[in-house]
């Protein structure tokens, strides 16, 4: 059987950013469904579309660029399958861009993920000496239930700053468990500027190995 891959770029905005990893699943799954996709199963009992998104995102945060790869069963131009998807529009959802995988190419591997968030002018001084601190230090530790995991900063943080007013960083996944941006964002002793109603945008997915974009199809967001 001869079979297809795509990645496809999309935002995630407004109210889809209180939706749960598992029902952003069952949203593609229906979109697909109703654009008539002929999408590549998985074996077993229990098959389920050959889908992945290499870093999932958290509840409430907010999203301008995602990745999904997609396998089908049977190739289609990724200018149609755009154009397919940004027909079926859906409040939150905004389709960016879809690639065409070279056949044969591994599964997308996750490089980086870079977030940003609002602080408010009377926030800043006190997040600049934080981020300062942060940055003399070698490990941030972080409970999680009933275990302390220690993270290299120099391997989990790329780029930390202050940039115009909004915090800007970079989180670069290591082996095994990574820092979260809220494990960072409690940190940084900013979790006030969450609480009072500012939130966190993934600006960019980057991947270890991105695709000529000769091989890509650019549109315009649908929301």
């Amino acid at each position: 059987m001869t079979r297809a891959r795509y990645h496809i770029r999309f935002s995630k905005t407004g109210p889809l950013r209180w939706i749960s990893h598992r029902d952003l699943l069952r949203l593609w799954e229906r979109l697909f469904h109703r654009i008539d996709l002929k999408l590549a199963m998985s074996e077993g009992f229990h098959p389920k579309p050959r889908m992945n998104f290499p870093s999932a995102l958290a509840l409430g945060t907010a999203s301008l660029d995602e990745l999904l790869e997609l396998e089908l069963t049977e190739p289609l131009d990724p200018q149609e399958l755009a154009g397919r998807l940004q027909a079926d529009q859906q409040p939150g959802l905004g389709i960016l861009q879809v690639t065409a995988v070279p056949e044969g190419s591994a599964k997308a591997k996750l490089k980086s993920t870079t977030y940003n968030l609002p602080i408010p002018e009377s926030d800043r001084a006190a997040l600049l000496a934080e981020i300062e601190a942060l940055r003399s230090r070698d490990t941030i530790e972080i409970k999680r239930k009933d275990k302390t995991l220690v993270f290299s900063l120099a391997a989990e943080i790329e780029h930390l700053a202050v940039e115009d007013g909004v915090l800007v960083f970079r989180c670069t996944p290591d082996q095994g468990a990574s820092l979260r941006p809220t494990d960072l964002i409690q940190e940084l002793k900013i979790t006030h500027v969450t609480d009072s109603g500012q939130f966190l945008t993934r600006t960019r997915v980057e991947l270890e190995h991105e695709f000529e974009s000769s091989r890509c199809v650019t549109g315009q967001m649908t929301s």
